[in-house]
């Protein structure tokens, strides 16, 4: 099960950080993503990271203003978010994939979290 937390209302160019809980299982095997979903759009990429050697993957939207982690100690993934802007609004989704790399495809994924609303105003 992942569940996220963080979302919420903030202006333009601020922070916010979004965390996703892992319970049933560890995340020292899996690639963890994020992914978002803006209204009238499909769900698109934002950020992956392999657990096993660190590598990361930002989309160009997101490179430079977003952060990727996780803490497998506590079994949590982050996504610090800086330079917010109207055009991040979305429902952002934390997702764990039972393979060593990181993708920015969806169905390379098993678990998905529920989503948190981000919304960004100008």
């Amino acid at each position: 099960q992942l569940v996220e937390s963080g979302g919420g209302l903030v202006q333009t160019g601020g922070s916010l950080r979004l965390a996703c809980v892992v319970s049933g299982f560890t995340l020292d095997d899996y690639a963890i993503g994020w992914f978002r979903q803006a209204p009238g759009k499909e769900r698109e990429g934002v950020a992956c990271m392999s657990t096993t050697d660190g590598n990361t993957f930002y989309d160009d939207s997101v490179k430079g203003r977003f952060t990727i982690s996780s803490d497998n100690a506590k079994n949590t993934i982050y996504l610090q978010m800086n330079s917010l802007k109207p055009e991040d609004t979305a429902v952002y989704y934390c997702a764990a994939a039972r393979r060593p790399y990181g993708s920015k495809n969806e169905g390379d994924y098993n678990y998905w979290g529920q989503g948190t609303q981000v919304t960004v105003s100008s």
